[in-house]
Parts: C-alpha cells; structure tokens; sequence
C-alpha cells in the first residue's frame, strides 16, 4: 500500500480532512519564505489535534539552526523531521537524537548524482523532489522518475508536482513507500481543495491496485 502525506497544511480543518481520507501523514512548513509556511500557534494546535491518534506530523524546515528545530518538535508534537535544506548527515543525527522524531532527508534532483548523494544519509526516509533554482519544495514541478527505479534501501517519499492525474505514473515508475502532495491539492497556497484531495488518495489505491493484479 501506498502511502499519502498531505504537505502545505495551515489550518487544523485541512489536517482533519486529510485524517479522514487516511493521510499516512500530514507536513507543516517552518520556513517562513514558502507561501505554505505554517504559523507556530496553529501549528501547537494541530499537532495536539493529531498526537494520539492522527497521522504522523513532519515538519518541513530548511536550515535552520539545531536549537530553534528542536524547540518547534516539541512544542508542535512533531514525530518526523523533514529536511530540504543542506543539513549533513551528522545533522540529521543529532536531530533524531535530540528530537526523538523520524528523520526524512529530501534532496532536489537533477541528476543521477543527486541521488547518489542520498546514500551518506542514514536516516528514516529519502524524499525525492523536483529540482529549482530558486525554491525548495512546492515548485508544482514533476522530474524524470525513470532515473529512479523500482528498488529503495531506505523507503523512498515521492514528491514534485503530484496531482491526482499523474500520482498513478509516479507510483508505477518508483513504487514508492509515499507520495507527497502539496500544490497539486490545493484551491490556494496553504489551503486544500477538498475534491483534489479525495481524488488524490481515489488514484493512489487505484494505482495499487492495478500493481497488485
């Protein structure tokens, strides 16, 4: 089975939306240049919202000092640390150690080697992204997943430009442990179409299904 996270969320009415329809986790964004970014008091709220019983909750961050990560882990109840910046693999060891949290190392890709470069990072899941100069994450923008292929030491997150028309090509071309929506279900930055969303997790389990048969 596929798993769904649901990225970009701001408003506790989206991350409950996203629970119903089965969001294996939900991403909150703490890098205030994003359009996506979350406030810190709606982000306590909905990590109490969701610590006993509701997805994981990852927050996204992008180089930002070890000290200000860990306190937003615990005042938010993260469980995964998403990082899209140019944290190392010592970082991210320090992160999980003083955080507790999963870690989750995403890296943009351009090429070959940017995969390659993934292998020093020992942690909990690789996400892959789409490539841009300028913006990390949430660049609406697709890559070649062809380079990937089908098999993954560490789980492997799909992200970059997913929709509920092209997940289904992403899954059979990565057969991913997740795939990561942000842009490609929303009606605005940082606020979910509730149709687009349905419409996502309707073509991950078509697509499993199809692998399945």
């Amino acid at each position: 089975m596929t798993r769904v996270k649901i990225c970009g969320i701001t408003h506790a009415d989206d991350a409950l939306r996203a629970t119903e329809l089965g969001a294996w986790a939900i991403g909150l964004i703490f890098h205030e240049p994003s359009p996506r970014a979350c406030a810190l008091p709606a982000a306590e709220g909905i990590g109490r919202q969701l610590k006993r019983s509701g997805p994981a909750v990852a927050g996204v961050f992008v180089n930002r000092p070890l000290d200000e990560l860990v306190a937003i882990a615990d005042a938010c109840s993260l469980s995964i640390l998403q990082l899209h910046g140019d944290e190392g693999p010592a970082y991210c060891d320090e992160a999980a150690r003083r955080t507790g949290c999963r870690v989750m190392k995403a890296v943009q890709v351009r090429d070959r080697s940017s995969l390659t470069a993934l292998r020093a990072f020992h942690v909990d899941y690789h996400l892959l992204d789409a490539h841009h100069p300028d913006l990390r994450g949430g660049t609406g923008e697709t890559f070649d997943w062809e380079m990937i292929g089908v098999r993954h030491r560490v789980p492997l997150v799909l992200s970059g430009g997913l929709t509920p028309d092209n997940v289904a090509a992403g899954i059979a071309a990565t057969r991913p442990f997740a795939v990561d929506t942000a842009s490609g279900t929303e009606a605005a930055p940082g606020r979910k179409d509730p149709e687009k969303l349905e419409a996502f997790f309707q073509a991950v389990q078509r697509a499993d299904e199809l692998a399945a048969a």
